[in-house]
């Protein structure tokens, strides 16, 4: 189904559903009214918002797609055949023909769309506290465009107007330097109108935005960009390191000061595979539970996105974080006495971080509506973009061991005082074990040119973007060309 489609679609639905439990029980009851003439108050801005929220939820393919594609983690599931679409990923024999990949396209492109319909009517109506939804709209557009030229490079941009029908015959796809361009513009705007508090759990604040714009630097190999807007973060914003690794991934941690930026999700509300997108819950969650479990503490799921006995050895002796991140069901099992079954791909390990937890409501299907939100850019993630940053650049290697050994500490790991490339090297390192199983890797080896070496089957100068789906190709009659090697 073409994007512009999709989103023309779901923006008719945008009062469905919202992204955090306090933003949620603050909406009135849906309706319906016409588009054109929407935007005649405070409040339809804010329905608006919470809908450009919404598709964030829709985000926890990329994060499992982003784990599975790289060196951490295989596919799983019941067998080789089990959601195609992410096996053949796992495999880097994706086509454009991939289930998968079309929802990323499909449903990025749908939050950019709701960002934009906003935006599109940004003047319309004036009241106080405007400038505040408006820079969230545009942070949100960031964010999804951000995903979008990870995944697939060039991408068709409209800028605050909503893709119509026809738009993908005519609109070329944007290089990846002139899609930088507007995330960064719009990050910016987002730094100089939100403050570091939100008005509401779950809303993006002005260090959500200077995280996400010193990430987009990075990427770019803009280093001091990057260690100028992240230290700036670090010195000025009322962020840090939680003192317990194991409280960020519990119900505890959520929304923290190591949160700089989460996907809210909750259980009080079913979802069904036959709209997954549309799901409250955290899919990802149950996608990556134990298969046919039967113990303490944990639920049941279907055993994808299992992490390798390589991930789990890349954790270095002492390391506190490596039982908390990843789960040897075998060692739980003798502990516990529980038992599981055995799926495809079983290598004895799973992703703590994001399986299934016993006590959760779970309305209608509980694989589908986990409550665990998803920590999109924690703080110990600012703290070592900035260390590369500060130390690719050249800038200051003494501050970004500083950095880098904050994240270390907490870990019960020594401190490091290597230099240069060597101190390149071990931030690199240190990214993969603090935050494996969080959707980082994939992109951290292709940005730094590391994915051949890493990752079986991955071709250079093909797999370092993923296939625009063949229908939107189909839909564009010529005017968009498939990226190279698909």
């Amino acid at each position: 189904m073409n994007n512009i489609k999709i989103s023309l679609i779901v923006i008719v639905l945008f009062l469905s559903s919202a992204c955090s439990d306090d933003f949620i029980e603050s909406r009135e009851p849906v309706y319906s009214i016409d588009s054109e003439n929407f935007f005649n108050s405070e409040t339809d801005y804010f329905r608006a918002l919470v809908a450009a929220y919404d598709l964030l939820q829709a985000s926890y393919i990329n994060v499992m797609l982003g784990e599975i594609a790289s060196d951490n983690t295989l596919a799983g599931g019941e067998s080789p055949t089990d959601v195609i679409g992410i096996q053949q990923v796992d495999d880097m024999i994706h086509t454009p023909i991939n289930a998968n990949l079309r929802d990323v396209w499909n449903w990025m492109f749908a939050g950019v769309n709701r960002a934009n319909y906003i935006l599109e009517f940004k003047d319309k109506t004036d009241f106080e506290g405007k400038e505040v939804i408006i820079a969230e709209a545009r942070f949100l557009r960031a964010y999804y465009n951000f995903e979008l030229v990870k995944w697939f490079g060039p991408i068709p941009l409209k800028i605050d107007q909503r893709f119509q029908i026809g738009d993908e015959t005519t609109i070329p796809r944007s290089s990846v330097e002139e899609v930088y361009a507007l995330i960064e513009e719009d990050l910016q705007f987002a730094v100089n109108n939100l403050s570091y508090t939100a008005p509401n759990v779950g809303r993006a604040t002005k260090g959500s935005a200077q995280a996400l714009l010193g990430k987009a630097y990075l990427y770019q190999d803009k280093f001091p960009q990057a260690a100028s807007v992240l230290g700036d973060l670090i010195t000025s914003g009322p962020y840090a390191l939680l003192e317990d690794y194991d409280d960020i991934f519990e119900l505890v941690g959520e929304n923290g000061s190591e949160s700089v930026f989460e996907v809210q999700y909750t259980d009080q509300q079913g979802a069904g595979f036959g709209c997954l997108q549309c799901s409250e819950g955290n899919v990802a969650v149950g996608f990556n539970g134990i298969r046919n479990y039967n113990g303490p503490l944990f639920d049941s799921g279907f055993s994808f996105n299992v992490p390798t006995q390589e991930t789990y050895d890349a954790f270095e002796d002492g390391d506190i974080r490596r039982d908390i991140a990843i789960l040897n069901i075998d060692a739980w099992a003798a502990e516990t006495g529980a038992t599981f079954g055995i799926g495809n791909e079983h290598t004895g390990f799973f992703n703590r971080k994001y399986i299934a937890r016993k006590g959760d409501l779970n309305l209608g299907d509980q694989n589908l509506t986990n409550p665990n939100n998803y920590r999109a850019i924690r703080y110990a993630d600012v703290l070592l973009m900035a260390a590369e940053a500060y130390n690719r650049s050249g800038l200051d290697d003494a501050r970004a061991r500083g950095y880098l050994n904050q994240v270390r500490s907490r870990a019960g790991l020594d401190d490091v005082t290597v230099s240069g490339n060597a101190l390149t090297d071990v931030i690199l390192r240190e990214r993969r074990v603090e935050l494996v199983g969080e959707g980082h890797r994939f992109f951290d080896l292709v940005r730094t040119n590391q994915a051949a070496n890493r990752i079986d089957g991955f071709i250079s100068g093909k797999h370092e973007l993923f296939p625009v789906p063949f229908e939107e190709i189909q839909f564009s009659n010529g005017n968009w060309q498939q990226n190279p090697g698909y």
